[in-house]
Protein backbone atom coordinates (compact mmCIF):
# COMPACT_ATOMS: atom_id res chain seq x y z
CA UNK A 1 0.00 0.00 0.00
CA UNK A 2 0.76 3.42 -0.05
CA UNK A 3 0.39 5.55 2.80
CA UNK A 4 -0.57 9.26 3.16
CA UNK A 5 0.17 11.41 6.18
CA UNK A 6 -2.43 13.59 6.34
CA UNK A 7 -2.14 17.22 8.09
CA UNK A 8 -4.91 19.00 10.00
CA UNK A 9 -5.18 22.11 12.20
CA UNK A 10 -7.84 20.65 15.13
CA UNK A 11 -9.81 18.61 12.69
CA UNK A 12 -9.33 21.64 9.53
CA UNK A 13 -7.35 19.79 6.83
CA UNK A 14 -4.35 21.37 5.14
CA UNK A 15 -5.21 21.71 1.59
CA UNK A 16 -1.99 20.87 0.08
CA UNK A 17 -2.70 17.20 1.01
CA UNK A 18 -5.15 16.89 -1.25
CA UNK A 19 -2.54 17.84 -3.83
CA UNK A 20 -0.27 14.88 -2.35
CA UNK A 21 -3.27 12.46 -2.62
CA UNK A 22 -3.60 12.87 -6.31
CA UNK A 23 -0.24 12.11 -6.74
CA UNK A 24 -0.44 9.55 -4.71
CA UNK A 25 -3.38 7.77 -5.81
CA UNK A 26 -1.47 8.00 -9.54
CA UNK A 27 1.25 5.62 -7.35
CA UNK A 28 -1.20 3.59 -5.90
CA UNK A 29 -2.40 2.64 -9.19
CA UNK A 30 1.22 2.40 -11.02
CA UNK A 31 1.91 -0.10 -7.77
CA UNK A 32 -1.64 -1.90 -7.71
CA UNK A 33 -1.71 -1.02 -3.91
CA UNK A 34 -4.42 0.92 -2.40
CA UNK A 35 -4.25 4.26 -1.05
CA UNK A 36 -4.56 4.54 2.72
CA UNK A 37 -4.47 7.50 4.87
CA UNK A 38 -2.50 8.00 8.36
CA UNK A 39 -4.17 10.96 10.90
CA UNK A 40 -2.01 11.79 14.26
CA UNK A 41 -4.26 12.91 17.44
CA UNK A 42 -7.87 13.15 15.38
CA UNK A 43 -10.30 10.77 15.11
CA UNK A 44 -10.54 11.12 11.37
CA UNK A 45 -14.37 10.80 11.25
CA UNK A 46 -15.08 14.55 9.95
CA UNK A 47 -12.82 14.14 7.32
CA UNK A 48 -13.77 10.52 5.72
CA UNK A 49 -15.80 11.71 3.14
CA UNK A 50 -13.39 14.18 1.62
CA UNK A 51 -10.68 11.74 2.33
CA UNK A 52 -13.01 8.98 0.56
CA UNK A 53 -13.19 11.23 -2.72
CA UNK A 54 -9.87 11.17 -3.34
CA UNK A 55 -9.45 7.33 -3.20
CA UNK A 56 -8.47 6.70 0.11
CA UNK A 57 -9.58 2.66 1.05
CA UNK A 58 -8.90 2.99 5.05
CA UNK A 59 -7.56 5.75 7.30
CA UNK A 60 -5.20 4.55 10.39
CA UNK A 61 -5.60 7.13 12.94
CA UNK A 62 -2.85 7.16 16.02
CA UNK A 63 -4.20 7.72 19.22
CA UNK A 64 -2.05 8.10 22.52
CA UNK A 65 -2.73 10.94 25.33
CA UNK A 66 0.64 12.84 24.28
CA UNK A 67 -0.27 13.03 20.44
CA UNK A 68 -2.81 15.71 21.23
CA UNK A 69 -0.10 18.82 20.37
CA UNK A 70 2.68 18.41 17.61
CA UNK A 71 5.68 16.66 18.48
CA UNK A 72 7.77 15.80 15.33
CA UNK A 73 9.82 12.89 17.42
CA UNK A 74 6.55 11.23 18.94
CA UNK A 75 5.01 11.66 15.22
CA UNK A 76 7.72 9.47 13.68
CA UNK A 77 8.08 6.80 16.33
CA UNK A 78 3.97 6.27 15.68
CA UNK A 79 4.30 6.04 11.91
CA UNK A 80 7.15 3.54 12.63
CA UNK A 81 5.53 1.45 14.18
CA UNK A 82 2.70 1.46 12.27
CA UNK A 83 4.78 0.93 9.52
CA UNK A 84 6.47 -2.26 10.81
CA UNK A 85 2.80 -4.06 10.77
CA UNK A 86 1.16 -1.99 7.72
CA UNK A 87 4.40 -2.52 5.61
CA UNK A 88 3.74 0.55 3.11
CA UNK A 89 5.59 0.36 0.12
CA UNK A 90 5.59 3.71 0.11
CA UNK A 91 5.30 7.25 2.99
CA UNK A 92 4.03 9.92 1.29
CA UNK A 93 3.41 13.60 2.90
CA UNK A 94 3.21 17.42 1.76
CA UNK A 95 5.95 18.73 1.62
CA UNK A 96 5.48 21.67 4.75
CA UNK A 97 7.42 22.34 7.06
CA UNK A 98 5.67 19.61 9.23
CA UNK A 99 5.47 16.34 6.45
CA UNK A 100 9.64 17.42 5.98
CA UNK A 101 10.39 17.14 9.48
CA UNK A 102 8.42 13.85 10.49
CA UNK A 103 9.32 12.03 7.45
CA UNK A 104 13.28 13.14 7.93
CA UNK A 105 12.64 11.88 11.51
CA UNK A 106 10.84 8.77 10.23
CA UNK A 107 14.43 8.32 8.04
CA UNK A 108 16.82 8.67 11.42
CA UNK A 109 14.78 6.30 12.62
CA UNK A 110 14.40 3.80 10.01
CA UNK A 111 17.85 4.91 8.50
CA UNK A 112 16.23 5.33 5.35
CA UNK A 113 16.54 7.64 2.52
CA UNK A 114 14.12 10.84 2.11
CA UNK A 115 13.59 12.34 -1.11
CA UNK A 116 11.32 15.96 -0.57
CA UNK A 117 9.69 18.30 -2.69
CA UNK A 118 8.94 15.68 -5.20
CA UNK A 119 7.01 16.74 -8.43
CA UNK A 120 6.69 13.22 -10.15
CA UNK A 121 6.90 9.60 -9.20
CA UNK A 122 8.40 7.03 -11.09
CA UNK A 123 8.09 3.49 -9.73
CA UNK A 124 10.29 0.85 -11.21
CA UNK A 125 13.98 -1.06 -10.45
CA UNK A 126 15.24 1.70 -9.34
CA UNK A 127 12.37 3.77 -7.89
CA UNK A 128 12.66 7.38 -9.24
CA UNK A 129 12.04 10.74 -8.88
CA UNK A 130 11.98 14.39 -9.87
CA UNK A 131 12.75 17.05 -7.43
CA UNK A 132 13.29 20.68 -6.84
CA UNK A 133 16.21 21.86 -5.09
CA UNK A 134 17.91 24.97 -4.49
CA UNK A 135 14.60 26.72 -3.74
CA UNK A 136 12.77 25.62 -7.04
CA UNK A 137 15.52 27.16 -9.72
CA UNK A 138 16.58 23.88 -10.87
CA UNK A 139 14.75 20.20 -11.32
CA UNK A 140 16.65 17.10 -10.19
CA UNK A 141 16.32 13.66 -11.76
CA UNK A 142 16.97 10.70 -8.69
CA UNK A 143 16.62 7.23 -7.82
CA UNK A 144 15.55 6.65 -4.59
CA UNK A 145 16.61 3.22 -2.67
CA UNK A 146 15.11 1.66 0.34
CA UNK A 147 11.92 0.11 1.68
CA UNK A 148 9.20 1.71 2.15
CA UNK A 149 9.67 4.80 0.25
CA UNK A 150 10.22 7.96 1.88
CA UNK A 151 9.04 11.14 -0.02
CA UNK A 152 7.29 14.52 0.49
CA UNK A 153 5.48 16.26 -2.66
CA UNK A 154 6.20 19.88 -3.44
CA UNK A 155 3.05 21.96 -3.15
CA UNK A 156 1.16 23.76 -5.83
CA UNK A 157 2.91 22.06 -8.60
CA UNK A 158 -0.72 19.97 -9.36
CA UNK A 159 -3.82 20.45 -9.40
CA UNK A 160 -6.00 18.52 -6.47
CA UNK A 161 -8.55 15.75 -8.19
CA UNK A 162 -10.85 13.53 -6.78
CA UNK A 163 -10.30 10.27 -7.89
CA UNK A 164 -12.45 7.12 -7.80
CA UNK A 165 -14.78 6.93 -5.15
CA UNK A 166 -13.80 4.10 -2.80
CA UNK A 167 -17.15 1.83 -1.48
CA UNK A 168 -15.93 2.57 1.86
CA UNK A 169 -13.39 4.31 3.70
CA UNK A 170 -12.89 2.31 6.87
CA UNK A 171 -11.29 3.43 10.00
CA UNK A 172 -8.51 1.67 11.75
CA UNK A 173 -7.41 2.87 15.59
CA UNK A 174 -3.03 2.11 16.05
CA UNK A 175 -1.87 2.59 19.83
CA UNK A 176 1.77 3.47 19.61
CA UNK A 177 4.12 2.72 22.43
CA UNK A 178 6.06 6.56 23.28
CA UNK A 179 8.65 7.76 26.04
CA UNK A 180 8.70 11.00 28.11
CA UNK A 181 11.67 11.44 25.58
CA UNK A 182 9.90 11.60 22.80
CA UNK A 183 8.34 14.59 23.67
CA UNK A 184 11.60 16.81 24.06
CA UNK A 185 10.12 18.77 20.83
CA UNK A 186 6.48 19.41 20.72
CA UNK A 187 4.37 22.19 20.76
CA UNK A 188 3.80 23.80 24.28
CA UNK A 189 1.67 26.68 23.57
CA UNK A 190 -0.18 28.16 20.68
CA UNK A 191 -0.57 32.07 20.12
CA UNK A 192 -3.23 32.65 17.97
CA UNK A 193 -3.13 35.40 14.81
CA UNK A 194 -6.42 36.80 14.73
CA UNK A 195 -7.76 37.39 11.30
CA UNK A 196 -11.08 38.29 9.79
CA UNK A 197 -12.30 37.44 6.41
CA UNK A 198 -9.96 36.41 3.76
CA UNK A 199 -6.44 35.60 4.55
CA UNK A 200 -3.03 34.52 2.38
CA UNK A 201 -4.01 30.87 2.36
CA UNK A 202 -7.61 31.70 0.97
CA UNK A 203 -7.43 35.12 -0.52
CA UNK A 204 -8.00 34.98 -4.51
CA UNK A 205 -6.14 38.06 -5.02
CA UNK A 206 -2.81 39.04 -2.81
CA UNK A 207 -1.12 42.39 -2.74
CA UNK A 208 2.40 41.97 -1.50
CA UNK A 209 5.03 45.12 -0.52
CA UNK A 210 8.78 44.51 -0.84
CA UNK A 211 11.62 47.07 0.12
CA UNK A 212 10.13 49.67 -2.48
CA UNK A 213 7.18 50.56 -0.06
CA UNK A 214 9.46 52.05 2.10
CA UNK A 215 7.56 51.91 5.44
CA UNK A 216 4.94 50.06 7.42
CA UNK A 217 2.85 53.37 6.66
CA UNK A 218 3.59 52.39 3.39
CA UNK A 219 1.23 49.64 3.61
CA UNK A 220 -1.66 51.84 3.83
CA UNK A 221 -2.32 52.26 -0.08
CA UNK A 222 -1.79 48.24 -0.86
CA UNK A 223 -4.56 47.83 2.49
CA UNK A 224 -6.90 49.90 0.66
CA UNK A 225 -6.33 47.67 -3.25
CA UNK A 226 -6.69 44.75 -1.17
CA UNK A 227 -9.49 45.69 0.70
CA UNK A 228 -11.35 46.96 -2.87
CA UNK A 229 -10.19 43.95 -4.23
CA UNK A 230 -11.19 41.54 -1.86
CA UNK A 231 -8.15 40.62 -1.30
CA UNK A 232 -5.34 39.89 1.79
CA UNK A 233 -1.89 41.92 1.87
CA UNK A 234 1.61 39.78 2.48
CA UNK A 235 5.22 41.20 2.43
CA UNK A 236 8.49 39.53 1.57
CA UNK A 237 11.29 38.99 3.66
CA UNK A 238 12.77 42.31 4.11
CA UNK A 239 9.28 43.51 4.86
CA UNK A 240 8.78 41.79 7.71
CA UNK A 241 12.81 41.83 9.34
CA UNK A 242 12.12 45.63 8.81
CA UNK A 243 9.56 45.30 11.21
CA UNK A 244 6.46 46.60 8.65
CA UNK A 245 4.35 43.81 9.03
CA UNK A 246 4.53 40.68 10.97
CA UNK A 247 6.53 37.37 10.22
CA UNK A 248 2.74 35.70 9.90
CA UNK A 249 2.66 37.73 6.55
CA UNK A 250 5.84 36.59 4.84
CA UNK A 251 5.56 35.07 1.59
CA UNK A 252 8.76 33.27 0.57
CA UNK A 253 10.85 30.21 1.31
CA UNK A 254 10.59 30.51 4.55
CA UNK A 255 7.22 32.24 4.88
CA UNK A 256 3.37 31.44 3.40
CA UNK A 257 3.98 29.72 -0.05
CA UNK A 258 0.83 31.24 -1.41
CA UNK A 259 -1.77 30.12 -4.93
CA UNK A 260 -4.50 33.09 -5.53
CA UNK A 261 -5.65 33.75 -8.63
CA UNK A 262 -3.88 37.06 -8.93
CA UNK A 263 -0.35 38.48 -7.16
CA UNK A 264 0.02 42.11 -7.13
CA UNK A 265 3.91 42.67 -6.24
CA UNK A 266 4.60 45.89 -5.52
CA UNK A 267 8.52 47.17 -4.87
CA UNK A 268 9.54 43.41 -4.73
CA UNK A 269 12.67 42.48 -6.69
CA UNK A 270 11.70 38.84 -7.35
CA UNK A 271 14.89 36.85 -5.40
CA UNK A 272 14.24 33.17 -5.42
CA UNK A 273 13.18 32.95 -1.76
CA UNK A 274 10.47 35.06 -3.26
CA UNK A 275 9.32 33.32 -5.89
CA UNK A 276 9.67 30.07 -4.26
CA UNK A 277 6.61 31.40 -1.97
CA UNK A 278 4.46 33.20 -4.76
CA UNK A 279 5.01 30.51 -7.72
CA UNK A 280 1.32 28.65 -6.81
CA UNK A 281 -0.13 32.08 -8.23
CA UNK A 282 -2.48 31.35 -11.56
CA UNK A 283 -1.44 35.11 -12.55
CA UNK A 284 1.74 37.68 -11.89
CA UNK A 285 1.16 41.83 -11.86
CA UNK A 286 4.69 43.40 -10.78
CA UNK A 287 5.07 47.08 -10.15
CA UNK A 288 8.38 48.25 -9.81
CA UNK A 289 10.50 51.59 -10.61
CA UNK A 290 13.43 49.47 -11.66
CA UNK A 291 12.68 47.87 -14.84
CA UNK A 292 16.06 45.29 -14.52
CA UNK A 293 14.45 43.84 -11.66
CA UNK A 294 14.29 39.92 -11.72
CA UNK A 295 10.45 39.80 -10.92
CA UNK A 296 9.40 41.00 -14.44
CA UNK A 297 10.54 37.87 -16.26
CA UNK A 298 8.39 36.00 -14.14
CA UNK A 299 5.46 38.55 -14.75
CA UNK A 300 2.21 38.11 -16.50
CA UNK A 301 1.78 41.78 -16.47
CA UNK A 302 4.35 44.59 -15.41
CA UNK A 303 4.46 48.01 -14.49
CA UNK A 304 7.20 50.46 -14.31
CA UNK A 305 6.76 52.96 -12.04
CA UNK A 306 7.02 54.23 -8.22
CA UNK A 307 4.34 52.51 -6.51
CA UNK A 308 3.15 55.33 -4.61
CA UNK A 309 2.22 56.98 -7.65
CA UNK A 310 0.68 53.68 -9.18
CA UNK A 311 -1.48 52.34 -6.65
CA UNK A 312 -3.33 55.69 -6.22
CA UNK A 313 -4.07 55.62 -9.28
CA UNK A 314 -4.94 52.30 -9.87
CA UNK A 315 -7.52 52.64 -7.19
CA UNK A 316 -9.21 55.59 -8.65
CA UNK A 317 -9.73 54.09 -11.37
CA UNK A 318 -11.30 50.96 -9.91
CA UNK A 319 -13.50 53.00 -7.71
CA UNK A 320 -14.86 55.32 -10.97
CA UNK A 321 -15.34 52.28 -13.07
CA UNK A 322 -17.67 50.92 -10.03
CA UNK A 323 -19.35 53.72 -9.76
CA UNK A 324 -20.35 53.64 -13.52
CA UNK A 325 -21.55 49.98 -13.16
CA UNK A 326 -22.83 50.64 -9.89
CA UNK A 327 -21.04 47.46 -8.40
CA UNK A 328 -19.29 47.83 -5.01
Amino acid sequence: MVLALIEHERGVLNPVCLQMLTIGRGLAQSLSVPLRAVLIGFDGVALRDELRRYGVSKIHVIEHPWLENYAPDAWAKSIAQLAESAQPQAMLAASTDTGNEVLARLGALTALPMAANCLQLKPGSPFQVLRCRWGGSLLEEASLHGNPKLITIAPYVIEATEGETCEETTLETFTPTLEEKDLRVRVAAREETRSEGVNLRTASVIVGGGRGVGSADGFQVLEELASLLGGAVGGSRVATNNGWRPHSDQIGLTGNRIAPDLYIACGISGAIQHLVGCKGAKHVMVINKDREAPFFRRADYGVVGDLHEILPALIAEIRERRSQTGAS
